[in-house]
């Protein structure tokens, strides 16, 4: 049994919940009366409400996210309907703004808006010390100082370090003012004492952590900041060792550069948000980056590093019409990042990318997670045509299964958007499905595609070939087996790509 049980639906049972268990961390006395209970989104919400309901708790505090916020609507309403003496308290970015808007608003006895680490404790403390119950629903918390909250490492279970990821954060904010972007309501950056996260690092990696991945947005704000964690990880690596952080792209000083060069391959990925490389649309969004340096760090860290960068555009920005995304897409795919993730627009709430609705004729979807349906540069049909796009590029690209391959694709005209454009709409007329392609079926409609616009057959089974050969897998897809090739690993050669082939005009994409 247990007086509050914390609890949230995670979108993956590999995703441990980081929020939960600051809460935990931070319930003072009443944290020995308090259990974390997670599940997926993906559960039956009936088997969850029994299974929460089975603790007998006084107060429930769930975490509402936009990957969850349909499932957690339901699951409050089952609880209110079965126990409804039954506190639910809910917390988290979903529910923290446009509150009242929302249906589960109504099935919540409060809701804390904003950081809840402290605020939670106290309304707890509240209700069952106190026996008061706060007149307003609606509970506003104030940002809490980071040096006054206790760190919730030590709550990851043996579990949990064995078979989930393990999230870290050594600050909280953002500087910037991305109007897309909830973190740009979070200002100023407030930096957790390093020698108070030093050690909680120390203990994790005894205990066996071998995967890091840090939450802040500007990892590396704070040159003198991040130099000292990443010394300490150098300091201590053993192979298997991984750490993943969230990176300013146009902030890379010389002594970072040189720190960052020391680590050996798959040790660090750096996600980079670039998100578009049209100024006037930059301006749009109140975002501020310098494109020279952004690109020179890339280039550096692509040639000169053994970082795994995982660079981000977002398809559907106020401003932006196809042309000038794909324009920004081919100019990432030079700069060589091992991975580009295509994002669509979404309107989270509380963001301040509503004040373009009107003139830009921003329309999104009402349910989760809100991505853009159309505006005025970029119409319905298009906008789904993007959405194909960002889902082939994951399976194909993004997924590393298929590196020679891609790179013979995006080679077979001038823009490498508007050769993966040609495949993605192909795909889908083939197929009309975006999910539950399998490897070997996505090979073969490679091959289609590729002998289709007319390469050569032996170029392309070579570089289908030294994809699957070269990785060691077994399973050579029939056609490839047909072609007299055999799965016992040979060398294969080098790809030598052909010369690009005059694409199309990028205006005609939208056509």
């Amino acid at each position: 049994m247990a007086d509050i049980v914390l609890t949230t639906l995670n979108a993956k049972f590999i995703h441990a919940s980081f929020g939960l268990r600051y809460l935990l961390a931070n319930l003072g006395k009443l944290k020995s009366a308090a259990e974390i209970l997670e599940f997926q989104a993906s559960d039956r919400i009936l088997e969850v409400a029994e299974a929460i309901l089975a603790k007998n708790p006084r107060i429930i505090g769930i975490g509402i996210y936009i990957w969850n916020a349909k499932e957690s609507a339901k699951l409050v309403k089952l609880i209110k309907k079965i126990s409804p003496s039954t506190i639910i308290i809910g917390g988290g970015p979903e529910i923290s703004y446009e509150t009242e808007q929302q249906e589960i608003f109504n099935d919540l006895d409060y809701v804390i808006q904003g950081e809840a680490d402290i605020a939670f404790r106290e309304l707890c403390e509240t209700i069952i010390d106190r026996g008061d119950r706060p007149l307003k629903k609606i509970i506003l918390a104030p940002t809490p100082a980071v040096e006054n909250l206790e760190l919730p490492y030590s709550l990851y279970s043996e579990d949990d370090i064995k078979n989930r990821i393990v999230y870290i954060e050594a600050s909280r904010g953002c500087p910037f003012t991305c109007e897309f972007c909830l973190s740009s309501l979070e200002i100023p950056v407030r930096a957790f004492a390093i020698e108070k996260l030093l050690p909680e690092f120390e203990s994790l990696l005894k205990r066996g952590v071998k995967h890091f991945k840090f939450v802040d947005r500007t990892f590396n704000l704070n040159i003198k900041f991040s130099t000292a964690i990443l010394e300490f990880f150098l300091e201590r690596y053993h192979p298997g060792l991984f750490l993943h952080f969230e990176m300013i792209p146009d902030r890379l000083p010389p002594q970072l550069r040189e720190l960052i060069t020391k680590f050996p391959p798959g040790a660090l990925q750096f996600e980079v948000g670039i998100q578009s490389f049209n100024l006037d649309v930059n301006k749009n969004i109140s975002r501020r980056q310098d494109f020279t340096k952004l690109s020179e760090n890339i280039k550096f860290l692509t040639t000169e590093s053994n970082v795994h960068i995982h660079a981000d555009l977002i398809a559907g920005l106020p401003g932006e019409d196809i042309a000038s995304f794909a324009k920004g897409f081919d100019t990432l795919v030079e700069l060589g990042p091992q991975e580009i993730q295509m994002g669509i627009l979404k309107r989270l709430r509380g963001t301040p990318i509503v004040r373009h609705d009107e003139a830009f004729g921003m329309v999104y979807d009402s349910e989760p997670p809100y991505e853009i349906l159309k505006n005025k540069l970029i119409s319905f049909a298009d906008m789904q045509r993007l959405k194909r796009f960002a889902r082939y590029w994951d399976i194909v690209a993004n997924s590393g299964n298929f590196p020679a391959t891609t790179k013979l694709l995006l080679g077979s005209q001038s823009s490498a958007f508007v050769a993966f454009m040609g495949f993605s709409d192909w795909l889908w007329t083939e197929t009309g499905r975006r999910h539950g392609i399998s490897l070997k079926a996505m090979a073969e409609f490679l091959w289609q595609h590729l002998t289709g616009i007319g390469l050569g057959t032996d170029l392309i089974i070579e570089a289908l070939s030294k994809d699957f050969v070269g990785s060691g897998r077994q399973d050579l897809p029939e056609f490839l087996a047909n072609q007299g090739l055999s799965t016992k690993g040979e060398k294969i050669a080098s790809i030598k790509l052909p010369v690009k082939r005059q694409g199309r005009h990028l205006k005609a994409v939208a056509e």
